[in-house]
Order: structure tokens, then sequence, then C-alpha cells
């Protein structure tokens, strides 16, 4: 009798002392609790100020989540050469990563603050962001969007996005869907996030993945197939609860 492999997966938490404004550790327990209910084993590893390389790369899924202006700074004063290159090798090599705002916005070019400072990003993600004058309107609210990723064509994500930051994507990365309610990543293209490989950067905070699980098991999904060099079928969950929250959204704003 075939012997039923054991699964686990490591999730990497960057800054999470910094980086986890607006709820956004929910996403970390939406994970690790939907990998637990089907028996996979999960280690959540805490990435602070000057973790270790060898810590990160063992990792299968990396998380980041938003923070304001001056924690940006620090986090990327961390981020040596080194930890940079091993970010971009791990995306670039397909490992899944989800990075909330402040975190999407430290992925691209650059983000250019009220006062004209500039944050100089990791530049994996062709986006950059700016903040326009200091009395300029935040986007904030509720927000819906159509992802454009072919798994989740037939589903919507619903969400909550707060920040002051424009983000424009240049022409090498694809939106992670298109906004029909709310402001999205600049208020003006109807975009909103980025998909490059397996990582999505997004502004929903709220936080994102436990009302969207159809997301969260995609993230699961694609870190066991990178992992294990296979198809993975995840064992379904009841998600009963999950969409009643969802689909509470859609009915508020769509009345």
């Amino acid at each position: 009798m075939k012997k039923k492999i054991k699964y686990s997966l490591i999730i990497g938490w960057l800054y999470p002392e910094l980086m986890s404004t607006y709820g956004d550790r929910g996403n970390i327990i939406s994970l690790s609790k939907r990998c637990e209910w089907r028996d996979i084993d999960i280690e959540i590893r805490k990435l602070e100020i000057g973790f270790k390389i060898k810590d990160l790369i063992e990792c299968n899924i990396l998380f980041m989540g938003g923070a304001q202006d001056k924690q940006q700074e620090i986090v990327s004063t961390d981020l040596t050469k080194d930890k940079i290159n091993s970010i971009s090798k791990m995306i670039e090599n397909n490992i899944p990563g989800l990075y909330i705002c402040g975190a999407y916005q430290l992925l691209g070019k650059y983000y250019k603050k009220a006062d004209g400072d500039i944050i100089q990003g990791l530049k994996i993600f062709d986006i950059y962001t700016e903040n326009l004058e200091i009395n300029a309107k935040r986007l904030v609210g509720d927000i819906i969007i159509n992802p454009t990723i072919d798994d989740l064509k037939s589903n919507t994500l619903v969400g909550f996005e707060n920040h002051g930051g424009r983000t424009y994507l240049g022409n090498n990365i694809s939106p992670l869907g298109i906004v029909t309610f709310g402001f999205g990543n600049n208020g003006i293209d109807k975009t909103e996030g980025a998909i490059y490989k397996n990582s999505f950067g997004t502004y929903f905070h709220g936080p994102i993945l436990p009302k969207n699980p159809h997301l969260a098991d995609l993230i699961i999904k694609k870190a066991l197939e990178i992992k294990y060099h296979k198809i993975i079928k995840l064992i379904p969950l009841d998600d009963s609860l999950e969409f009643e929250a969802h689909n509470y959204i859609l009915n508020k704003l769509n009345h």
C-alpha cells in the first residue's frame, strides 16, 4: 500500500512587528488554519529586523503586511542587497507570496512620499507609487474587484482599502483585478493590485484572505505544487461562514 505523503509548509512572515497594520495578521491566521484543517503541517516563521537569509529561503510562502512611511523606511534599510536578491530569486522561482499595501509598494521601483522624499523599492514588481500633496484625499472604503487570475475569474474579491499612495503598473505586470466598486491602485485606471509569477500585491486590508478563502486556497495550492512538484487537489472545506462575510460586502455595495 502506497504511503500517504504528509504535506508541510513554512510561511515566512516578513517584519511582523513593523509591517502589520489594519489587521493584516489575519491573513497569516487564515493561511495557517486552512492548512491545519487539511492536516497540512504549518510553521509560521517570523522574519524580523536582522533575519538570516537561510531562514528566508527555506520558506514556501512569503507574506508581508502594510505600514506607515516610517516603518517602510526602516524595513527598506534592513533589506540588504543579499536579502533583496534572495527575495527576488524566490519570486522569480514562483514561490507564492502575498504583499499588502506598504509591502506591495516596497516591491516596486520606488515610493515617493508626500514631502517629496523617495523610498527606494526592491524593483521586483514593475510598479511605482507616489503620494500626492499632504492634504490630498486618501483612498478609503470597501472595494470589489473582478480578478484577472484564471483560477479565480468566476469569483469576486472583496475587501477594504486605506492608502494615500497612488500606484501605477508598468508593462511587465498585470493587475490583480479590475475595480467594480472602490478606488484601487490609483483611483483612475480601475486596476487593483498586481500579479507577478505567483506573487500577489494588493491594497486590500481587512484582512483580505478570511473573506476571500478562494484566494487563500490558491496560495496554499501553488505553494504545495512548487514544493512537491506535482498537481495538488486540496480537500474542500466548509466555507459557508467565510462566503457569508464575502457576500455581505457584495450585497451591501450592490444595493
